[in-house]
C-alpha cells in the first residue's frame, strides 16, 4: 500500500510559481512511476505531468510545456512539480498519483492506469 500526501498548493497571481511536494510512504517509491493530475472546477481530470522511477523520462501536457517541471528524489520518496508562469487557466485541485512501474518505459498518461492517489491541493490563479 501506497500512501501520498500533497502539500504546498496556494494562491498565486499570474504569472507567479509554486511548487508542490507529494510525499510517499512505503517501499516501492522507488519502482514506481509518478505523476500529477489536476481537476477544475466543472471540467473532467486530466494529465499534467509524469516522471519515470529513475526521473530520467519524463511527459507533460501540451498546456504545460514549458512552465511546469516534475522531478523526484526516491531518497526522500518525494516528487515535486514545480510550476512558472502559472495561469488563470491552471487554478485547480492538483493530484499526486502513482503506478507500479514494470520498467522505466513505464510511463502511463490515463488516470485509471494510476492505482494511487493522494487528497489533492488547491492551486488558484487570480488575474
Amino acid at each position: 500500500q501506497v500512501q501520498l500526501v500533497e502539500s504546498g498548493g496556494g494562491l498565486v497571481q499570474a504569472g507567479g510559481s509554486l511548487r508542490l511536494s507529494c510525499e510517499a510512504s512505503g517501499r516501492t517509491f522507488s519502482s514506481s512511476t509518478m505523476g500529477w493530475f489536476r481537476q477544475a472546477p466543472g471540467k473532467e481530470r486530466e494529465f499534467v505531468v509524469v516522471v519515470n522511477w529513475s526521473g530520467r523520462a519524463t511527459l507533460h501536457a501540451d498546456s504545460v510545456k514549458g512552465r511546469f517541471t516534475i522531478s523526484r528524489d526516491n531518497a526522500k520518496n518525494t516528487v515535486y512539480l514545480q510550476m512558472n508562469s502559472l495561469k488563470p487557466e491552471d487554478t485547480a485541485v492538483y493530484y499526486c498519483v502513482a503506478a507500479q512501474a514494470s520498467s522505466a518505459f513505464d510511463i502511463p498518461l490515463h488516470s485509471y492506469e494510476y492505482d494511487y492517489w493522494g487528497q489533492g491541493t488547491q492551486v488558484t490563479v487570480s488575474s
